[in-house]
């Protein structure tokens, strides 16, 4: 009698240990998705986390909106995050501090530099959210505008308005000054939000934006092709810790997926879902995953 009972409890004890090591196998197989505080960041993250959940059996949390760059950075150094999504020109001009050159090449270089320190970026987004100048359809019309160049022999008939940072940084009106010839009437630095109104109302007549910013769609702008490449390129691509890869390979697999499924035209788009229509970042991903295809309602 006293056997079976030890043979019983041998049992419930194997049994626990075995549920229990699935208990804690289950536990480990989650990552963390990590991203930088402003909307097309978010999104990008929630494109990322939805296709790793949809076709991988790990459970990934989510930390939206961390902060900057540099919180974004430290945070998957430290492994607080495992990925997010970051552009190339910010890892090798501001995490690196090294020159950029073209599209091709600055991914090249990203992929050198962050393979040193156990990180690994797969496939890009797609598009290349760097600046750009945005005028009124009605001034581009009017003035046959179309690239930097065309607005050269004008610009000293013209207002700039810029953030402040784009007023005085090498990388923004001054190294454009230098590049094109452009000797603006004037540069009036402001907050990003302002631009926009500032330009639809005619207090300026030309602005500094982002390729992708939901706001060029909202207000119906024309945005002006940078035909010398002045800016630096900052292709959207996912980046993740080599040793997370290494243990879920089939995470490179799944992200690969997004690899070219955006171009400026659609994030501009899903931007304004966001900002402007009011919807939450993760339901703008979910949906636009589900139209394209890659995952089911």
């Amino acid at each position: 009698m006293k056997r079976r009972i030890g043979i019983m409890a041998l049992s419930i004890l194997i049994m626990v240990g075995f549920f229990g090591c699935a208990s804690n196998s289950s536990k480990s197989k989650t990552i963390t998705v990590g991203s930088k505080n402003y909307t097309e960041n978010i999104v990008l993250s929630h494109l990322m986390a939805d296709i790793i959940e949809d076709r991988t059996d790990i459970t990934v949390e989510r930390k939206e909106n961390l902060g900057g760059s540099n919180i974004a950075w430290e945070a998957l150094q430290n492994d607080e995050i495992q990925l997010y999504p970051d552009y190339t020109g910010t890892i090798v001009a501001d995490y690196y501090q090294e020159q950029t050159h073209t599209s091709e090449e600055t991914l090249k270089r990203a992929v050198e530099l962050t393979s040193e320190e156990g990180l690994a970026l797969t496939g890009p987004f797609g598009f290349n959210n760097t600046y750009t100048l945005a005028v009124t359809q009605e001034t581009a019309k009017k003035y046959n505008l179309e690239t930097f160049s065309d607005l050269v022999s004008i610009s000293p008939d013209f207002i700039l308005g810029c953030e402040f940072e784009f007023k005085d940084r090498d990388d923004g009106y001054p190294g454009l000054k230098k590049a094109y010839g452009m000797n603006f009437k004037e540069v009036t630095g402001m907050d990003h939000g302002i631009m926009y109104t500032a330009l639809t109302e005619g207090n300026v007549d030309v602005i500094d934006s982002y390729v992708t910013d939901g706001q060029l769609v909202v207000n119906h702008l024309a945005i002006l092709k940078d035909d010398l490449e002045f800016f630096p390129p900052y292709d959207a691509v996912p980046i993740v810790r080599q040793d997370t890869l290494d243990q879920y390979p089939e995470i490179e697999d799944a992200l690969n997926l997004l690899s070219g499924l955006l171009d400026e035209k659609t994030m501009r788009s899903l931007n304004a879902k966001v900002d402007s229509d009011g919807l939450k970042a993760q339901n703008v991903a979910h949906d636009f995953l589900v139209s394209v295809g890659l995952i089911k309602n």
